[in-house]
């Protein structure tokens, strides 16, 4: 069954006590949150055990989990030495989400090295990547690596994904990544649909002055959620589809709005 989540970056200003109810009566179950930004819903890695509790309890006595948390965690970094840092880094937002209930952890793959084969930079991947999955199941936790950046072309997270082999590592699939190199729904699950642990959703549109995409609200954009939605739930996936727009810190923006739009939105395509 699909459940419908959203991040922080959506509103970064409010506080979790602001949150919580709001998202429960547009209808999320689930609360993703993006580390490393300065959200006011302060879920960092540098919380004590008592304050991960104390952001555990708010988010369960409101009926919701707290789904995943999104780092922005690279291994595809060209050095040894810092594609190490970067995994101790993840160590410490797995330990974060385990103490807070959330499955997943989410990772970038990052800017790729010029010059190199892309065979030897997934097996550096890979590797990185293997180093951690054995620590993330004994706490609990999935890590994934997202369609995004210079890995929106899913064959590519793929070959990561069957490198590693583990259960413990899994696929997010950003649904905009794909579509944006030219990749059709069914090519992009065909290649990924079976590692896909959680879904990022946003819309967009491309402006027409060769500037990148632009986000709008769900359904008014070129990008197609309804077959990878349709796709997923058709293979049994029982996992979390999460709105990701994002709105600078102290911006004028309207986020339960866009809580609103993109939750009706998203019920009008997901299997009765």
């Amino acid at each position: 069954m699909i459940h419908l989540a959203a991040m922080t970056s959506i509103f970064p200003d409010w506080t979790l006590d602001q949150a919580l109810p709001i998202l429960r009566s547009c209808g999320y179950t689930g609360l993703e949150a993006r580390v490393e930004w300065g959200h006011r819903s302060g879920i960092e890695a540098n919380l004590s055990p008592a304050e991960r509790a104390e952001v555990r309890r708010k988010v369960e006595d409101q009926g919701l989990q707290l789904c995943a948390v999104a780092t922005s965690v690279r291994s595809a970094v060209a050095d040894a030495t810092e594609r190490s840092r970067q995994m101790e880094s993840l160590r410490r937002y797995i330990d974060l989400a385990a103490d807070l209930g959330a499955k997943c952890v989410r990772t970038f793959g990052g800017e790729r090295p010029q010059g190199v084969e892309l065979k030897y930079v997934i097996d550096y991947v890979a590797e990185a990547c293997a180093s951690v999955v054995g620590y993330a199941g004994e706490r609990g936790v999935t890590v994934l690596m997202e369609t995004h950046d210079y890995w929106s072309h899913s064959s590519e997270v793929r070959a990561v994904a069957e490198q590693v082999n583990h259960p413990s590592f899994g696929v997010l699939w950003d649904i905009m990544h794909p579509e944006r190199m030219f990749e059709r729904p069914e090519e992009t699950f065909a290649n990924i649909g079976r590692f896909t642990r959680h879904v990022h959703a946003h819309d967009g549109i491309y402006p027409g002055d060769g500037r990148s995409v632009q986000i709008v609200p769900l359904g008014e954009g070129v990008f197609d959620h309804a077959t990878p939605l349709s796709l997923l739930s058709q293979a049994g996936f029982d996992g979390f589809v999460s709105v990701e727009v994002i709105h600078e810190p102290g911006s004028d923006h309207d986020a339960e709005g866009v809580l609103r739009q993109y939750a009706e939105a998203l019920r009008r395509l997901l299997p009765a």
